[in-house]
Formats: structure tokens, C-alpha cells, sequence
């Protein structure tokens, strides 16, 4: 009798249990296409996504710069993801990645720079602060160098715009230094700016400044780190800031902002020996045959005829490496990664599938010149002209509220963004114009270069801290990241399986 109770108690137990998983499976059934989205949607979580910033901004992997092997374990991190989802690697020889050639060079901690300042019959030396008031070129060679800084404005030598820095100063063997940029703006003058364009690139600069015969450089430039720029054994520079500057100005009878508004108006230059003399110490060590790579990985659409149709979701996944202190890139650009990661894993769930192929994107060397971007450009996995669009994510970890950069470019493109948003997300979002004449500053340039409909997402509304050991976690808005997933989730569903679809127009 007890065994027969037994029986039966059990029995009642495995038929409420297969009777409740029926029944979940009919629900599950009953529910529309949307709900099922909206289902996934909100299973994209800010805890997620938060834990996969944490991940990358780690110390583990010394801030990502590209060419290292920080670099490439924070890749393989990312790649191991991938797999997990059911992405399908399509990089070199199947793997997740694509490889290119990428130089880099490593900033070690025995870092200065010092003003000589004259004291009785002596002279002392005021040194200054790492990383507010100078952070080390990051690529910068290695040694000291200590000489009379001669001030060069914008560093350029242009015959066919009557205008040379150089003209009437003698910089052999002296440090220089120089504004970053040139002295008029794409915003106040389009055309005039493209004359002027060859000569804000940082590579420029440094070229220039050794082949004049200088020996290193105060760059007046943040300060803040930057990988992208060119390298030479022989000289010696430093980023610095307004303490620096004023302190070189100090005496010599000019003014800094009344000089630099003096070239900007009449577009001719204000050189000048300064009198003063720095030192500059940097301890570097440069890797010319690095490797960097690009993560990627492809999720296959469901229609045998649109499959071959691709819609890009991505961002860079590097960040500056050490300099000298670890330069973690929470915000810039693990944020974007995450984002990126947890788009994946939504698509992986999601029980509606995308008619159009998806393909996840990870560059490498964004910090460096925009080389991964440039490199996939130029060797594409699938062809640019069947690339219906490219959503590109570049610190959008940090803030409240969304800029969609070059969303009045592609008014159609940029619907099924904001029809999304004022749907379901209902968040502040900024859309401008990208005239992209500039130097290339983002990867968005790149791909609108070769026509591929691009939109670049940022988010503000918040301090963050661009280029700086204090870009870590402790920056970073998980709702934001929820958000900005969910939106770029359900618009990026939306427009794959569309029957049709030209951003190009």
C-alpha cells in the first residue's frame, strides 16, 4: 500500500511537471514575432555588459595596444565569446582573426620633463607632473635630450600656401614646440581647410620637425596619449599641457593665445627662440615588426538570396597600452566592444532570425593611425558595395544620452534608428552631419571613404576622461550600455530582414 502511495505521488509529480513544460512550450508558441524580439531584447543585460568592460579594462591586458600580446589575449578573450554564440569565424584560415602589419612602440616608467630655470648663479630644475601636466609620445624614441625650445606654431612648411614655421628659425639641435592641428577649421571654411589638411596629421609634424634638425618636440597637446604618429630612433618628445606652455611663454614677451589668434587671423607665422631650455627623458622600446589583428565573426543570414546582403556592427577593441601607467580604455573602447559582445549573444538567442548576414567587427589599431579599419577597407572580407551599412560604437560607456554621428548623412539608414529608439528606448539622441574632410579620427571615415553607409554612436552627459589612466570602470554607465544595445538590437533585426533596402541613396 505505501509503495502503491509512493507510486502515485510520483506519478502526479512527473505529470505536473511535463504538463507545466507543455504548456510553457504552447505559450511560447502563442507568442507573436515581435514579442519574441522584445523577449530577447530584454534579456540584454547592463550586469553583462558591464562584466565584459570590466574584463577588458583590466590590468591583464595592459590597455590593449595593438601589436602586443595584451592585445591579442584581449582578442582571443573576445573570439572565445564568439564561439560560444555560434558567430562563425571568417578571418584568416577560419580563424576570428585578420591579420596586418602594425608597429607599436612600449613607454616605460623612466619618464621626464624639466623647465632649466635660472637661479643666482645657478639653475634648478621645475619638473613636471605625469601625467596633467606632460604624458610621454607614445612614440617617442629613447633617450634625453636637453636644449633651448624654439617656438614653431603649427609645425608646417608650405611653399604653395606662402607659409613655413621654419622660415625664420634656427631648430638643429633644439626642441620645438608646436601646436597641434593647423590654423584654420573645416567647420569655418571647407575648401580652404583641404589645402591646409596634409598638415595636421601628427606624422607630418614629427616628420618635418626631424627633418629640420630637431631633437625632440613639446607637443601642445592635451596632455593626453596618443599611439598615432610616426617613430624616430633619434628624437625625443613629450605631450604637454597648459602649465608647460605657459611656463616656455613666460618672460619672452609673448603672449601664447595672442600668438596662436595672431596666425589663425593673417595666416602667417609667429616663430621665435624662447631662451628657455627643457629636458626631455623617455625610455621606450620600438617593435617595427608587430603584428595587430581585427576580430571577426559572421552571423549568417536565414535567406538563401539577401544572405550575401552584410550589415556591420562594430567598434575598436584597442586602447593605448602603457604610458607609462596602464591606460586601461574602459569608456574608449571596451565600451563598444561590450556593446558589440552583447549584441552577439542577443542575435545567438533570438528565435527570429536575420534574413541579411551580420558581421561583428573588432579593430585593431584605431589608436594607431586607424589602421585596422583602413586595412579591412582595403582588403575586405565581403565586398564593400554588397555592405548594406556599418553601426560603428566608440565610447558610448560613459554618459546619458546618445550622439549619432553622420545621421543626417543617411536619412534612410537612420530611420530604423530612431524608430527603434522612439519606440521602445526613449533616449536623448544627438544626430549631426560627418563632412569627414578631417584627418581620420574615426573608423566611420574609412567606410564612408569607400561609400559604405556608416553611423558612428557615442554617449555624453557625463565626465569622462579621453586618453588618461582615469579612463577605467569606474566611468562607465551600465544603463547607458543596456540601452544603446537594446536600440541597435532591435534596429539592426529590423532592417535585416527588410525586403529591400539602399542607405547609398
Amino acid at each position: 500500500m505505501k509503495n502503491k502511495r509512493l507510486f502515485i505521488a510520483l506519478f502526479a509529480i512527473v505529470f505536473l511537471t511535463v504538463s507545466s513544460v507543455y504548456t510553457a512550450q504552447r505559450r511560447s508558441q502563442e507568442l507573436t514575432d515581435e514579442q519574441k524580439i522584445l523577449q530577447t531584447m530584454h534579456s540584454i543585460s547592463s550586469h553583462d555588459l558591464f562584466h565584459y568592460v570590466k574584463e577588458l579594462a583590466s590590468d591583464k591586458y595592459e590597455g590593449r595596444l595593438t601589436g602586443t600580446e595584451a592585445y591579442k589575449a584581449s582578442a582571443e578573450w573576445v573570439a572565445s565569446h564568439f564561439e560560444k554564440w555560434g558567430v562563425t569565424p571568417v578571418g584568416d584560415n577560419d580563424t576570428y582573426f585578420q591579420a596586418f602589419p602594425n608597429p607599436y612602440t612600449l613607454i616605460f616608467e623612466d619618464c621626464e620633463v624639466s623647465l632649466h630655470v635660472p637661479y643666482k648663479d645657478s639653475t634648478i630644475k621645475k619638473y613636471y607632473h605625469y601625467f596633467d601636466e606632460f604624458i610621454p609620445g607614445s612614440t617617442s624614441g629613447s633617450g634625453e635630450v636637453t636644449a633651448e625650445v624654439i617656438y614653431v606654431g603649427y609645425g608646417a612648411t608650405a611653399p604653395e600656401l606662402d607659409y613655413d614655421d621654419y622660415e625664420d628659425v634656427v631648430v638643429e639641435g633644439k626642441i620645438v614646440l608646436m601646436e597641434r592641428e593647423v590654423p584654420v577649421s573645416p567647420r569655418d571654411d571647407a575648401e580652404l581647410f583641404k589645402k591646409w589638411r596634409p598638415y595636421s596629421f601628427h606624422q607630418y609634424k614629427l616628420e618635418n620637425a626631424v627633418k629640420h634638425g630637431a631633437k625632440g618636440m613639446i607637443y601642445n597637446y592635451g596632455p593626453i596619449g596618443n599611439p598615432n604618429n610616426s617613430y624616430d630612433a633619434g628624437f625625443i618628445y613629450s605631450h604637454v599641457g597648459s602649465v608647460v606652455v605657459k611656463d616656455v611663454f613666460a618672460g619672452t614677451g609673448y603672449d601664447h593665445e595672442k600668438v596662436v589668434e595672431k596666425i589663425k587671423e593673417a595666416l602667417k607665422p609667429q616663430s621665435f627662440s624662447t631662451g628657455k631650455v627643457v629636458t626631455i627623458r623617455n625610455t621606450t622600446e620600438h617593435h617595427p615588426d608587430g603584428i595587430g589583428n581585427n576580430v571577426v565573426g559572421l552571423v549568417i543570414g536565414s535567406d538563401p538570396e539577401l544572405k550575401d546582403e552584410i550589415i556591420i556592427i562594430g567598434g575598436h577593441l584597442d586602447h593605448l597600452g602603457k604610458c607609462y601607467e596602464i591606460m586601461p580604455g574602459a569608456n574608449d573602447n571596451a565600451s563598444a566592444v561590450a556593446v558589440m559582445m552583447g549584441m552577439a549573444e542577443a542575435f545567438h538567442k533570438c528565435p527570429i532570425k536575420p534574413r541579411r548576414s551580420l558581421l561583428f567587427l573588432g579593430f585593431g589599431a584605431e589608436e594607431q593611425g586607424i589602421a585596422g579599419s583602413n586595412h579591412y577597407c582595403e582588403n575586405p572580407i565581403f565586398p564593400l558595395e554588397k555592405t548594406v551599412g556599418f553601426l560603428n560604437m566608440d565610447g558610448v560607456g560613459c554618459g546619458d544620452k546618445i550622439s549619432a554621428a553622420a545621421a543626417e548623412n543617411y536619412p534612410e539608414f537612420w530611420k530604423f534608428i530612431d524608430n527603434a529608439n522612439q519606440k521602445y528606448i526613449h533616449r536623448t539622441i544627438n544626430t549631426s552631419y560627418f563632412s569627414n574632410i578631417a584627418r581620420p579620427r574615426l573608423d566611420t571615415a574609412r567606410f564612408m571613404w569607400k561609400d559604405v553607409p556608416t553611423i558612428s554612436f557615442s554617449a555624453y552627459g557625463s565626465r569622462s576622461y579621453y586618453h588618461t589612466p582615469l579612463d577605467n570602470i569606474d566611468t562607465i554607465t551600465p544603463e547607458i550600455l543596456e540601452d544603446v544595445t537594446q536600440l541597435l538590437f532591435l534596429a539592426v533585426l529590423n532592417m535585416a530582414n527588410q525586403d529591400s533596402i539602399d542607405f547609398r541613396k
